[in-house]
């Protein structure tokens, strides 16, 4: 009896129940037809990114891409450039009458450096020995100004400077002369890192520009040793006052014809330098040949 309950199908219990079955499921379909369209246009909405005018719904913005930035290439370290005034000048051989201890002098000393009194500003008289002779010639007051160019042009304070160069006639003593010692001493830069001498103005010998020679030390101790020398140099006499001098002042007749020979350009020292180098090797002159010459330069380190 109960199998034959549980056996007991739908389609037995007559037109009635067929009709009640069927309306229930024509409901239920509209129902699930009702809920898939809802929420496909739920879908639609979660999915559309955008919206038309008026809609009130969030609008994404997407993120800007961040846009690639040049990113300069470092520049190479350098020395700091020197400042427009000074430039280093340039090493320059001492030439064969130094007296600094590096050569043998034919004269009194092969190193005037270590003399008791090489230290003066007045460099024409002769300074070793017994002569008491003086440099003749058209004199020249000549101020030195060491700086360092790698400070802005700073001065130098106490550094000692040794001075030496020719006679009117081209000759140097302990040398040429070997019982003359002029021509030759040293100074120290005061705060303003200036050293002054009063000399003459030298002659021209064949083959070279009129010059003087010059070395720097960091100190006194230093120069007097006969070593150390931070920089050793020249200077290059200008044209026109050696042009003044050598065809109007007394003993300098040979320097004339010298000077028609040579050429800054063409010297074996200054020829191979910068046009900035050699303006600053030129010493600044005034005066005249009768009156004599003042003269200032620059001379530039890099400490």
């Amino acid at each position: 009896m109960l199998q034959d309950l549980h056996d007991h199908h739908e389609h037995d219990l007559g037109l009635a129940h067929d009709l009640k079955v069927i309306n229930a499921l024509s409901s239920r379909r509209r129902a699930l037809r009702w809920f898939a369209g809802a929420g496909a246009g739920a879908l639609l909405s979660a999915c559309d990114g955008g919206s038309a005018s008026g809609d009130t719904g969030t609008v994404v913005t997407p993120t800007p891409s961040p846009s690639a930035s040049a990113t300069p290439t470092p520049s190479p370290t350098s020395t700091p450039a020197p400042t427009a005034g000074c430039v280093v000048d340039p090493t320059e051989t001492n030439g064969p009458y130094p007296a600094d201890g590096t050569n043998t002098s034919s004269g009194l000393t092969s190193n005037a450096l270590t003399a008791a009194n090489v230290v003066r500003s007045d460099l024409r008289p002769s300074f070793i020995g017994s002569s008491t002779a003086v440099a003749a010639g058209v004199q020249l007051t000549l101020t030195l100004t060491v700086v360092n160019v790698n400070s802005s042009c700073a001065p130098l304070a106490g550094y000692a400077v040794y001075l030496w160069h020719c006679d009117r006639d081209g000759k140097y003593s302990l040398y040429d002369l070997p019982n003359e010692s002029y021509l030759r001493g040293v100074g120290v830069t005061d705060a303003n890192g200036q050293v002054s001498f009063t000399t003459i103005f030298p002659g021209c010998y064949a083959g070279r520009w009129p010059h003087i020679h010059f070395e720097v030390f960091s100190s006194l101790s230093n120069a007097t040793s006969g070593r150390y020398a931070a920089l050793v140099s020249q200077l290059a006499l200008p044209a026109a006052a050696c042009t003044e001098v050598y065809n109007n002042a007394t003993g300098y007749s040979t320097s004339v014809r010298n000077l028609a020979g040579v050429s800054i350009a063409g010297d074996n020292v200054f020829g191979d330098n910068s046009s900035a180098q050699i303006a600053q090797q030129t010493p600044a002159t005034t005066g005249s040949a009768a009156a004599g010459y003042t003269a200032t330069a620059v001379i530039g380190l890099a400490r």
